[in-house]
């Protein structure tokens, strides 16, 4: 057998390297921190050099495991096509019957595609890998069946190694009103497995499932992430087996008999994503940088967005949305949402969901018109709440399609949230809520839906098929975005779910933006958006100023918390500013003026985290890309241990660029504290230093109480120049 031909792609600062024999599947040789330019002389030796000794008593000839893991290798950990034909073919062996297609871009990546064949088990495979210019590695497998007789696809999972020194896992965990709560501990071996079978992504779910070094933080020590891009059912993987090797899988979750391929069928599985970074930061910086790289990314400045949610619930009354209306336009408000209870029978949430008409009996004699063109003589851009894959049994379409409902044979799934899922596959059912919403948002001008989708799809089984329906519905949910945005193209859509039971790439082709949480604490919101921010940048992200009184968790916060937590992200209001006071208005609109003025900073810039004070106290940052500006955040969480608070450095800075740093934000008016706890610098003229001494040195910030934020704002200093850098360098 020939040497395997050896491949580099490389792209901001990450390198991988293929090995791609002509008897199987493409392999991992090094994935992470860049090597640098490497001949095929090079490439040969690192192959030699990374080749494990055969100490394990096993294999006679051992193997890297391949991108697809195979059990024929001597694999013995999670295999990569799980599957079979009633029980033959059970173990596939993919030979590649031609030469990989490779692309090489220096420094900006490259891909290579595969496709490979087992005659014996009638079974085609195409595997594409990937390095976009982001330094994203993105994976993706469609297998083939080659005969007639079915094949039953029970998983098919892609992988990749992370070097010996990945010593400790970091996932995320959480629940309704609480997402996104971190969970680490060491690599040990065995399986840690993640499955999340919501039928949606969940807000228990992985999100971004990372290996690294012991003891890795947001500005240090190597990590490797792991993403599958996929809205339903799915699996996240940490393998670490006896024979030594480390590998994060990911794939989608197939329920029983859920894919079935006949002749000539196929199934494609989702991307999966990773990441590497020195230090979480760098990790989440990538995909931020896929993601405003695509051409669908929002081009506009993202508005601020009021939903009248929290303001009046299923209380739908002309006259008071009209004065919210006004109260939010005199505020600065661009966009302005009416959520849930707006449509016949819709009068709690216990009906009604499907029957998408404006309700006669809140909306009759033209009053829902009346408000689309009362908020839009204001200057702000109406939308609307939708939940389209759901529908409650009290519902017409429920009575007159009982078979348009998921299910198993004969029985409903257990009621939640008093609804049921309506099955999309369906053709007649995903034309009615196509048809339904288009209709709506042609008529009235509808700029934005909030598209929720309020329950987990268990017992989810189709009635036109008679087998598992999560798979099929989860296209098909993509589907019905993609051909309501074709035919509506400036309507912008939110993935809600529960609040962020949906938050993955998957649904982000198809969506401007997510609803991270229903909790709008910002207290809690500070964790939420903090821990999102490992896939998502803030533009995608929406995140508001709440009423003084959390509305889920009762705990009390000033305006100016709120409004410097709901900052970091697509900011918007969900509060009844009726009940607002004059003064708590103006506040409020100086605090989206503020938006306002930095919002391009914010979505365009570098985020950057840090904590100390044993976690009490958190920065958070905007560094715009060229390093000329940045905005920080300076929160404290909880009540430290020592006093006062420690200086704080200001990550993300050029060393040799002078700046001004400044004390920011509307809170430094009235609210201004006693002197006395003001640090020396925190003034409108503030202090000059290099970047260097900011970062690594840092500032000293005013004694806060738990649950305040002071925000800082660092410009460059006008005429310093390359060659002023150069200089004070000494270079």
């Amino acid at each position: 057998m020939p040497a395997p031909r050896r491949v580099r792609f490389a792209a901001d600062g990450v390198a991988l390297v293929l090995e791609l024999p002509e008897g199987s599947l493409p392999r991992v040789v090094h994935w992470g921190r860049d090597t640098g330019d490497l001949t095929d002389v090079d490439l040969t030796a690192l192959g030699r050099v990374t080749s494990a000794p055969n100490a394990a008593n096993g294999l006679d000839e051992p193997h890297r495991v391949a991108v697809l893991p195979e059990a024929w290798s001597g694999w013995t950990g999670t295999p990569g096509l799980a599957g079979h034909r009633l029980g033959r073919a059970w173990s596939p062996r993919f030979r590649p019957d031609q030469t990989a297609s490779v692309v090489t871009t220096e420094g900006l990546g490259g891909s290579a595609r595969v496709h490979a064949t087992d005659v014996d088990a009638g079974l085609g495979l195409d595997l594409e890998i990937e390095m976009l210019p982001s330094g994203v590695v993105r994976l993706r497998a469609e297998v083939t069946n080659l005969e007639d007789a079915p094949y039953v696809v029970d998983g098919l999972h892609l992988a990749l190694p992370v070097p010996g020194h990945a010593d400790e896992v970091l996932d995320l965990a959480g629940r309704w009103a609480k997402e996104r709560v971190p969970q680490r501990g060491p690599f040990r071996v065995g399986s840690h497995l993640r499955e999340g079978r919501h039928g949606r992504t969940g807000a228990d779910a992985v999100t971004v499932l990372l290996a690294g070094e012991a003891g890795f933080d947001f500005d240090r020590g190597e990590v490797w992430g792991l993403h599958v891009g996929f809205s339903g059912n799915h699996r996240s993987i940490a393998e670490r087996v006896h024979t030594g090797e480390r590998l994060l899988l990911g794939g989608e979750l197939l329920l029983p008999g859920e894919v079935v391929l006949g002749g000539g069928e196929s199934y494609v599985s989702p991307f999966v994503y990773a990441s590497y970074g020195d230090g979480l930061d760098a990790s989440a910086g990538r995909f931020h940088q896929l993601l405003r790289a695509r051409e669908s990314h929002p081009a506009t400045p993202r508005p601020v967005v009021m939903n009248v949610w929290e303001a009046v619930y299923f209380d739908h009354e002309l006259d008071t949305l009209r004065a919210l209306a006004d109260h939010a336009a005199e505020v600065g408000v661009e966009r302005f949402v009416l959520d849930d209870g707006w449509f016949a029978g819709r009068r709690d949430d216990t009906a009604g969901l499907g029957d998408w008409s404006v309700s006669e009996a809140v909306w009759g004699g033209g009053r829902f018109g009346q408000l689309v063109e009362h908020v839009s003589a204001l200057g702000m851009e109406f939308g609307l709440w939708f939940e389209p894959e759901m529908v409650s049994p009290d519902s017409d379409l429920a009575r007159e399609h009982p078979e348009w409902m998921l299910q198993v044979p004969g029985r409903l799934p257990a009621p939640f949230r008093h609804q049921q899922v309506l099955d999309l596959t369906h053709d007649g059912a995903f034309r009615h809520v196509r048809d339904r919403m288009v209709a709506l948002v042609r008529e009235y001008g509808i700029r934005f839906v909030k598209w929720d989708h309020n329950r987990d799809l268990v017992d989810a089984g189709s009635t036109r098929t008679l087998r598992a329906g999560v798979h099929e519905q989860t296209l098909a949910a993509y589907r019905l975005m993609a051909e309501i945005r074709q035919a509506c193209p400036e309507l912008e859509i939110e993935s809600c779910s529960s609040g962020g039971a949906r938050v993955d790439l998957g649904i982000l082709e198809h969506t401007d933006r997510v609803w991270a949480s229903d909790c709008i604490d910002a207290h809690e919101r500070q964790q939420i958006q903090r821990w999102t921010a490992q896939l998502l940048p803030p533009e995608l992200v929406g995140s508001h100023v709440g009423a003084p009184e959390a509305h889920t968790t009762g705990r009390r916060l000033d305006l100016d918390f709120r409004a410097a937590t709901a900052l970091f992200g697509h900011f918007g209001i969900e509060w009844d500013l009726g009940a607002a006071s004059q003064q708590e208005r103006r506040e409020l609109a100086a605090w989206i003026e503020f938006y306002k003025e930095h919002r391009e900073l914010i979505h365009t810039g570098r985020v950057v985290r840090r904590s100390s004070e044993g976690g009490a106290l958190w920065l958070h940052g905007a560094v715009a890309p060229d390093r000329t500006r940045a905005l920080y955040s300076v929160t404290l969480l909880e009540r430290p241990v020592t006093w006062p608070v420690a200086r704080v450095r200001l990550a993300g800075l050029a060393d040799d660029v002078v700046y001004r740093i400044t004390p920011a934000g509307p809170a430094l008016g009235e609210h201004t504290p006693d002197p006395k706890v003001l640090p020396a610098w925190w003034t409108p003229d503030g202090a000059d230093l290099p970047g260097a001494v900011l970062s690594r040195v840092g500032v000293d910030v005013p004694a806060l109480l738990p649950d305040h934020t002071a925000l800082i704002l660092v410009t460059r200093v006008d005429g310093t120049d390359d060659e002023a850098a150069t200089e004070r360098s000494g270079t």
